[in-house]
């Protein structure tokens, strides 16, 4: 069972760490990185203890903008008559 359920916008990003941290009980942070946000992970796990909370997001702003774009298939050209 997950000791909580924090919204993303409740968490912090740590640059050094690369990734968004909350404070756990235990005085380490829960982390959970963009890239498992991307998949679609949902738990920031603590590395010093058991803990583990449930991160409340929107799978869509993590992302990639070219994931989201469609890309259309190139024309085919069509040969040039000449006469």
């Amino acid at each position: 069972m997950s000791y909580d359920d924090v919204e993303i916008e409740d968490m912090e990003w740590n640059e050094e760490l690369k990734a968004y941290t909350y404070p756990c009980p235990c005085g380490d942070l829960f982390q959970i990185t963009k890239d498992e946000l991307k998949i679609g992970e949902e738990i920031a796990r603590c590395p010093s203890c058991s803990l583990y909370i449930t991160v409340i997001y929107n799978m869509e702003d993590f992302i990639d903008q070219k994931s989201k774009t469609k890309v259309e298939p190139a024309k085919q050209q069509q040969p040039v008559v000449v006469a």
